[in-house]
């Protein structure tokens, strides 16, 4: 497959990491692959990639790698594919990828069956599945690496309990279809999942041109945690204290700082503007069930 490339990005420079490698080598036989040596730099790699020609450019690592690659063939003719190896594989999952066989995922690549995906964009920053503005994001700014590494997907439930008693912000919200105005904590979807394989925007669909926004009202964050509780496993949203809408663009405000995440990677402060480009991402998934 000389039209294809693999992106990796393999994380701390540890065994575990070393092992990662060892095993996507020996999956993609004799396939380029580009090993990611800093943080943020597989987005370089795959616009290089794209530069060079090649039509697959593959993300080898977790949510964060995606975003990074999918902003690097943004915009290109290439496709991306996925080889899904982080601690949480939220888009991976969407696309109904088989998370625990990285074989298969390469027979996936290796197919060439193409989907067109919506590409949504935050402040001129693409992502692929999800935004958040507020509680979580502050989650994301105040979990360090190493206490991810060592903690895992807890890491961010115990930060969550620390931050928790806080007076959460004040946001403003404007769009066309938005029924309320303001909130204390917004996430915005592009595809259902949310955090894992929890079915959270009820009504998303990955290439229909819409977010998905769920807006907590004015919350405090232990509320906050107990109704992410509640969309999580009810079939829909039928609480007065949030609001579930769609649309094609979204402003968000704030007189406080407050942080934004981008498929769980910090992406700056408010204010922040989301806009939506529909089917613009070209992304390599399993065929549909005939």
């Amino acid at each position: 497959m000389t039209n294809t490339v693999v992106i990796l990005n393999p994380a701390a420079g540890n065994e575990q990491a070393k092992r990662w490698q060892e095993r996507v080598e020996s999956i993609i036989c004799g396939c380029p692959i580009r090993v990611t040596s800093h943080s943020g730099e597989a987005e370089a790699l795959a616009r290089r990639a794209v530069e060079e020609g090649f039509a697959r450019i593959v993300a080898a690592g977790g949510d964060g790698t995606v975003n990074q690659v999918a902003n690097g063939v943004a915009d290109s003719n290439a496709a991306l594919g996925l080889l899904p190896m982080g601690t949480v594989n939220v888009f991976a999952m969407e696309l109904g990828l088989p998370l625990h066989n990285l074989e298969l995922c390469w027979e996936i690549i290796k197919g060439a069956n193409m989907r067109l995906v919506d590409l949504p964009i935050a402040n001129g920053k693409y992502f692929v599945q999800l935004g958040g503005v507020g509680l979580d994001a502050q989650v994301v700014k105040e979990t360090s690496l190493a206490f991810k590494r060592s903690f895992g997907p807890l890491s961010y439930l115990i930060s969550a309990a620390q931050i928790a008693a806080r007076k959460p912000p004040k946001l403003l919200i404007e769009s066309e279809n938005a029924s309320v105005e303001e909130g204390s904590f917004v996430l915005i979807g592009n595809g259902r999942l949310y955090g894992g394989p929890f079915p959270f925007f009820k009504h998303a669909i990955i290439d229909d041109g819409l977010f998905d926004v769920v807006v907590f009202k004015r919350l405090g964050y232990l509320e906050i945690i107990k109704y992410l509780q509640d969309v999580v496993f009810s079939s829909d949203i039928h609480v007065p204290e949030i609001e579930y809408f769609q649309t094609r663009r979204l402003r968000i405000t704030s007189e406080q700082d407050v942080p934004v995440e981008l498929d769980g990677e910090l992406a700056g402060n408010c204010p922040v503007e989301f806009q939506i480009k529909k089917k613009a991402l070209r992304v390599l998934a399993p065929a549909p069930l005939s």
